[in-house]
């Protein structure tokens, strides 16, 4: 075997080593940088050169060693349930935070809250039933139905307010997952040229990876590896993106929350979720699939929605059973012994909660008493004080609505804490395969370092044998 051979076999290794060298380098460099995954250098022997000869031949070392590839040390499988968990725990934290919305609107129990309104409106109608030829009184009542009033349409339009904040986080969330579809069908087909070229795109793999589990997050999407190194991004069991090809999804519907969620008389432009070539589309995790459960209607499990319907029957059934004593009682005002006067009045076509209204404006129109018992008689203002009591009283109904949204928040709540937990679970176990450890960088650097040094000698003393050999033979004799 030649001598110079082994000067071939030195420098593979010089070479070998200097690229390991350099991938922990850029390990080191990139220790902090979020998203990106370590990598390794692999290494294959090469195999001694074979010659056809009719007689033996010598027997040979290898022919030093060659860089087969750059690898990406990360995970699929963990990042597969990463992304599963961080869907349920997007969708999960969603959900969460529209309740804790509404109940910050409810506002109970405490001192702004509907229910302190109506008490303080029964009472005032218990003051004039124990004063009722006291004017004061009177005018005392109508001011507290007028506070009751606008008590009931500030949280219709705290709703609505929510609504349509929920609205417009749809759309930005839409765009967002357009965004980062297209993104990621542009870096597909940039890593397929790479890897056709022989190259390493493992820093291009590392931003897809991070914008497909940006996508789990907002859509829930999944990733599906194909064998020439791009992945199909699947939503709900749909291509977002194949290849280097991307859809887009579209939020459709009003932008009134009475439109979308017919209230009232009929949804005239439903809230929904579609392909952008109009096919619907059903999220089955993702942040934005619980933003589109909130937007929709009571019937398809909307909260909005049904705080929305709650506030509108409280305005109902106050406003129906007040009326319906108020009509049976008196009036001071002329003609004398007036009977059948509202004393609350509705808006024909809006939203009970926006539409209720006190029907009567001066303090004689109130009709305290049954006109049998003397002008000044109280037993109709007592009858109505006594309509907050019973199972069916308006203010049952709404502490009902009002229990019912604390332990569904609560539930929620604790819901996404779990979902959280084992999303940071599975966040933590990904990056611990996947993160740059800078002891196990400069302990394999210097595993390299003495490599290369060790190569470096080799190549010096075959070069001492050479200079004997080229120089030193055949001087004998001289």
């Amino acid at each position: 075997m030649s001598t110079f051979s082994g000067i071939s076999t030195a420098l593979s290794s010089l070479t070998a080593q200097r690229q390991a060298l350099d991938v922990a380098g850029q390990n080191i460099a990139n220790a902090n940088t979020v998203g990106y995954t370590r990598q390794r250098v692999d290494m294959q022997s090469l195999n001694a050169t074979g010659a056809p000869s009719m007689f033996s031949t010598p027997l040979g070392a290898g022919n030093g060693v060659n860089v087969v590839g750059i690898a990406r040390m990360g995970d699929e499988f963990l990042d597969a349930r990463l992304r599963t968990q961080t869907s349920i725990s997007s969708y999960n934290g969603s959900t969460a935070t529209t309740l804790e919305r509404l109940e910050s609107v409810v506002t109970e129990p405490g001192d702004t809250g509907l229910s302190s309104g109506l008490q303080q409106f029964w009472s005032a109608w218990e003051d004039v039933a124990n004063s009722p030829d006291t004017p004061a009184t009177r005018t005392a009542l109508m001011g507290k139905a007028t506070t009751l009033t606008t008590q009931i349409a500030d949280t219709y339009r705290a709703f609505e307010s929510q609504w349509s904040q929920a609205r417009s986080e749809a759309d930005a969330l839409a765009s967002q997952v357009n965004s980062a579809a297209k993104a990621v069908a542009d870096l597909n087909e940039q890593i397929r040229g790479v890897l056709v070229s022989g190259g390493s795109a493992n820093e291009l793999i590392d931003k897809r990876s991070e914008l497909i589990t940006n996508l789990s997050q907002l859509v829930g999407a999944t990733s599906r590896p194909q064998a020439d190194g791009t992945v199909n991004v699947m939503v709900a069991g749909n291509p977002l993106v194949s290849g280097d090809r991307a859809q887009a999804i579209q939020v459709q519907g009003s932008y009134v929350m009475t439109a979308a969620l017919a209230e009232p008389p009929s949804a005239t432009d439903a809230l929904r979720l579609t392909w952008s070539s109009g096919t619907p589309l059903v999220l089955d995790g993702g942040e934005l699939a619980g933003t589109m459960t909130a937007l929709q209607p009571g019937s398809l499990g909307g909260p909005i929605a049904n705080a929305v319907a709650a506030v509108n029957d409280l305005a109902t059934q106050v406003g129906t059973a007040v009326n319906a004593v108020h009509q049976t009682g008196t009036t001071l005002a002329a003609p004398p012994n007036d009977t059948g006067v509202d004393f609350f009045s509705f808006t024909a076509g809006a939203p009970a909660a926006l539409g209720i209204k006190v029907a009567i404006t001066e303090p004689n129109l109130v009709a305290a008493g049954n006109g049998t018992n003397g002008a000044y008689d109280g037993s109709i203002a007592d009858a109505i004080s006594q309509l907050r009591e019973g199972p069916s009283s308006p203010d049952r109904a709404w502490q009902t609505f009002v229990v019912d949204l604390g332990v569904t928040t609560e539930a929620a709540r604790r819901r996404a804490a779990v979902s959280e937990t084992t999303r940071a679970n599975a966040e933590n176990l990904q990056r611990s395969n996947a993160s740059v450890d800078i002891d196990e960088e400069m302990t394999n650097m210097l595993s390299y370092q003495r490599a290369y040094e060790g190569a470096a000698r080799v190549l010096t003393a075959i070069d001492d044998m050479l200079d004997t050999l080229i120089n030193r033979t055949g001087l004998v004799g001289r």
